[in-house]
């Protein structure tokens, strides 16, 4: 389940013994943990919620809280923070945890006790005989990052809960502005209802006020400039970009960066790979894949590949002598307007 079908649940069910929240969207993860502090009264949080980080504490000390009665109330709470020993991670601490004693408090789990584990990785190792005990045992819920669809609908849907509007078009801004990020999402919508407070309607203009554009963003312009060879915006994105303090450097790795990930959609896209298939393989936000195929689909692999050759040269010629990152810059791109 997700973590909506969770909040739900845990208000209108009795909540199960072990849960497992994994996914590393920490927006998901926090949700998760207030809906489960829901369940115990606040007056007794302070005797009945225990919360252990597993990078610091054993494992055994979460067990004897969970295996305790409830201290004047009916549940009791424990919160195992990240379990990385139900991953292939190795730390380098001391931390001894007595593993078999997980197993054998979830083939008997106490009554009275909710165990939480939030596992804020991406997958946990599948080999491990304590991951698939509590696969079997464990309610699973997923705190994975949100697609752009889904991210959309939990902010208008969180938005609307509020009690606020938001126009399509301010919507599509945020999305831009935050690639999709639904931890981005969030942290931006909360400035955006403070500024519509008065007429509870979040409108283009205040996101575009509000919400800082990423350098990848604007990056993201000059790369299409820089594909159609339009010398004067791209020079003039390239200066925009210099008289907002980047470092030339910078903006050349981050151009350097963004061609070398169209050149790989490019050729993904042509092996026939969807979408998904793509962002998954590269590991990159499907909201970029996204926007990277439409840009790829207009231009040739060949012209790509020019375009990150010249960049890589610019590069060095950043690292290795006093010429002028703007002069740099312009004779690419006249190279970059001869080349067919």
């Amino acid at each position: 389940m997700d973590v909506t079908e969770l909040v739900k649940q845990l208000k209108e069910k009795t909540p199960a013994l072990v849960y497992l929240v994994l996914g590393t969207q920490q927006v998901l993860q926090g949700k998760a943990l207030t809906a489960f502090l829901s369940l115990i009264p606040e007056e007794q949080q302070v005797m009945n919620v225990g919360r252990y980080d597993m990078e610091v504490t054993p494992v055994a000390s979460a067990l004897d809280d969970a295996v305790s009665a409830p201290f004047f109330g009916e549940r009791r709470l424990v919160i195992i923070n990240k379990p990385y020993f139900l991953t292939n991670e190795k730390k380098g601490g001391k931390v001894d945890h007595d593993l078999s004693a997980v197993i054998k408090y979830l083939h008997h789990p106490e009554p009275t006790t909710t165990l939480v584990f939030l596992a804020p990785y991406e997958k946990l190792d599948g080999r491990k005989k304590l991951v698939k005990e509590l696969k079997k045992v464990a309610v699973n819920v997923s705190a994975a990052p949100l697609d752009e669809r889904s991210a959309r609908q939990q902010v208008e849907g969180q938005l609307r809960q509020a009690g606020f509007t938001i126009d399509d078009a301010a919507l599509e801004l945020l999305v831009q502005r935050t690639n999709a990020d639904y931890g981005l999402m969030v942290a931006n919508v909360a400035k955006l209802e403070i500024l519509a407070y008065q007429d509870k309607h979040i409108t283009a203009p205040m996101v575009q006020a509000l919400v800082p554009q990423s350098l990848d963003d604007n990056v993201f312009d000059l790369v299409t400039a820089v594909l159609r060879r339009d010398q004067p915006r791209s020079l003039e994105l390239y200066q925009q970009l210099l008289a907002s303090q980047k470092q030339p450097l910078q903006i050349n790795a981050v151009l350097v960066s963004q061609f070398r990930l169209l050149i790989q959609l490019k050729v993904l896209v042509n092996h026939g790979l969807s979408q998904g298939s793509i962002a998954s393989r590269l590991n990159v936000h499907p909201y970029r894949v996204k926007l990277g195929l439409r840009t790829v689909r207009q231009f040739s692999l060949e012209r790509l590949a020019n375009a990150y050759l010249g960049l890589v040269k610019i590069e060095q010629n950043l690292k290795t002598t006093q010429r002028d990152p703007e002069l740099l810059f312009q004779l690419f791109m006249l190279q970059y307007a001869r080349q067919r």
